[in-house]
């Protein structure tokens, strides 16, 4: 009987134990300026490593030692650090949110002409397109996105625009824009993208003339937008689809898939190293930002433009896996 009751003391009190530490841990993730302080602090070392995008000519001038960091939660606060109020071009970040206005309008017809698997290549390579017939593997790849800006622009005849109006209506932010300087650069230096898109019309995959396609994805990726932005604006996919007014732009299932393909794909072929890492739903772009997502909790914007070979940002995988590990938060 001593011995019984001697494990049951011993069961309480890990009990207890847990729960405080648990508690703790939950007063601790509410303290999320603290936490942004000290991710920011961490990170310092690394600011700076990496390459800039150099192959398109307006990011290769962008400042190396730029870091910013935002979070905003379901409930509307937002806390951020560094350079977190600093626009800077969104890039890839733009296929999360064509993909989700296209899923809006069309349902699961989309997944007719774009997959939903990781393509463990380059996110402008060529290569699986020939093999599997003009359909691409992910819509976060480089031809995915430009058939998703195709039947964007098919639903709506301004994808860019809309796209525009979106972000600014999710981020609070009425000035948000494209950047000229950017989608000039991108369209002179786009010879790849060109020759995905023509090789995807040559099986019937782009409905609308190319030209016209590739014109709105480049200003689609031109957009500029802040950390604080695009926290606030990734909002409703931590929301399972609602809008910041409360309007619902996709079902709770459509917005679980774009959080799951976010997962697999969102990061080029280092998805999983990042869902290693960080284990959350994101999408980086090779403007240096990453955006992540908490469900139920929060979005997440990290930006520093020195980029890994694979095209992410150093700081900023390396800022989102502190912040997951300090906070214990993530989806697994």
């Amino acid at each position: 009987m001593e011995a019984l009751a001697l494990c049951q003391v011993f069961a309480d009190a890990r009990a207890i134990a847990a729960i405080s530490c648990a508690a703790e841990m939950d007063g601790r993730a509410m303290d999320y300026q603290g936490i942004l302080d000290e991710v920011m602090a961490a990170v310092w070392p690394l600011i700076g490593q990496g390459r800039v995008a150099n192959y398109i000519p307006a990011l290769a001038a962008v400042d190396p030692n730029r870091f910013g960091m935002a979070l905003a939660t379901v409930d509307g606060d937002l806390f951020g650090v560094g350079d977190w109020r600093v626009p800077f071009s969104i890039q890839s970040i733009s296929k999360v949110f064509t993909l989700a206005l296209t899923l809006a309008r069309d349902g699961d017809d989309v997944w007719r002409r774009v997959g939903k698997e990781p393509s463990g290549n380059p996110f402008n390579s060529l290569v699986q397109l020939e093999y599997e017939q003009g359909i691409p593997r992910n819509p976060f790849i480089n031809a995915g996105a430009l058939v998703i800006t195709d039947r964007l622009l098919q639903l709506t005849g301004d994808a860019r625009g809309v796209l525009r109006d979106f972000l600014r209506a999710e981020s609070g932010n009425p000035a948000l824009d494209f950047d000229p300087v950017v989608a000039v650069s991108e369209a002179e230096h786009g010879h790849r993208n060109a020759a995905l898109a023509h090789f995807m019309a040559s099986y019937g995959n782009i409905e609308n003339p190319v030209a016209e396609v590739l014109e709105h994805y480049f200003w689609q990726c031109s957009l500029a937008a802040s950390c604080a932005d695009l926290a606030r604006a990734c909002g409703f996919l931590a929301r399972h689809g609602q809008r910041a007014d409360g309007e619902r732009l996709l079902t709770r299932s459509q917005a679980k898939q774009v959080n799951a393909i976010m997962l697999t794909c969102g990061t080029y072929d280092a998805a999983g190293e990042f869902a290693y890492r960080v284990g959350l739903p994101g999408k980086s772009g090779v403007g240096g930002g990453i955006i992540a997502v908490i469900p139920n909790r929060c979005g997440l914007c990290v930006w520093s433009p020195g980029l890994d070979a694979r095209g992410n940002s150093v700081a900023g995988v390396e800022a989102l896996d502190r912040f997951t590990t300090l906070t214990g938060l993530s989806v697994f």
